[in-house]
């Protein structure tokens, strides 16, 4: 019969108790992984999480590579009419006429026929909830004189904010081979309209309005579906997927997520929502992410 001596048992509980101090060591060091899913293919999908207060880039995969902008081409519409207002040269009630060239542009639309206008502050929510690209074009034509004129304008803009891969070539975001940007980019530019026109940013937060007697609805669901998210845009046209430029402000935390390419705006959506969940953990810093793309799921 063999007895267990008191010693060896102490000696067998130490070394346990120094394995398990080891063990724990090495997952402190080697920081754990977590798997993303991208809902998109990786020669579309770009994004990027910047903390909007510091500008300290919390994520970023494929952020400064070249993507269609698709209607976040907008953002800079908008940005060029609100220095519009604030210089005096428009009012929320200037009417803005809609010229053939306007409205011959294909859906989203607002349908305007020959002749008529449409006034600064209704045209701010059609581009915003609508997306509406006759009246993009419109304020376009009436800012810069031509579309294309206007387009320069914007592509130098985009240069003064540091957008420096961004050349747009109509106020719109519909396809052109010419119009690119970058995820990176179009987070300069959402923090520059939040910085600058803070009276303004309001537009970006509404999810409907009325226009000529109608109830007109928009489709950026992350407006509601997420607590502290409060604009700013989405596209899409076939070449890019869909887009979003999301801007989240709550709990003492300003972020400005950037997603672009995405498969459908379900899966673009629920990414956004993962990316900020992501950006707010404490634990973010010691995760290494491994991404796990839409065709390899």
């Amino acid at each position: 019969m063999s007895h267990l001596h008191p010693l060896s048992f102490v000696h067998k509980v130490l070394a346990a108790f120094a394995l398990l101090v080891l063990l724990a060591g090495c997952s402190t060091t080697t920081p754990p992984d977590s798997v993303l899913a991208v809902p998109a293919p990786p020669q579309k999908y770009a994004a990027i999480v910047v903390d909007a207060q510091t500008g300290k880039q919390l994520f970023e995969v494929n952020s400064t590579a070249q993507r269609y902008p698709a209607s976040l081409t907008k953002m800079m519409t908008l940005y060029l009419l609100f220095e519009a207002m604030d210089s005096g040269r428009v009012t929320k009630e200037t009417q803005i006429p809609v010229s053939d060239h306007a409205a011959s542009q294909p859906p989203t639309k607002m349908r305007f026929r020959r002749g008529e206008t449409i006034d600064v502050d209704s045209a701010i929510r059609a581009i915003v909830v609508k997306s509406a690209n006759d009246v993009a074009v419109a304020v376009g034509e009436y800012l810069g004189g031509s579309e294309d004129q206007f387009a320069a304008m914007m592509t130098s803009k985009a240069r003064q904010l540091g957008m420096t891969s961004t050349t747009f070539r109509n106020a719109s975001g519909l396809p052109d081979d010419s119009q690119m940007t970058t995820a990176r980019d179009m987070a300069l530019l959402g923090m520059a309209l939040h910085s600058r026109f803070p009276q303004h940013f309001h537009y970006f937060s509404e999810s409907d309005f009325m226009f000529r007697g109608r109830l007109v609805r928009g489709h950026n669901d992350m407006l509601g579906r997420v607590r502290g998210v409060d604009g700013i845009k989405t596209g899409y046209i076939r070449a890019s997927g869909f887009n979003i430029v999301t801007s989240y402000n709550a709990d003492g935390r300003r972020l400005i997520v950037v997603v672009m390419g995405a498969d459908s705006a379900r899966q673009r959506n629920d990414h956004v929502e993962a990316l900020i969940q992501r950006s707010l953990s404490p634990m973010v810093a010691d995760t290494k992410t491994r991404l796990m793309f839409a065709e390899q799921q």
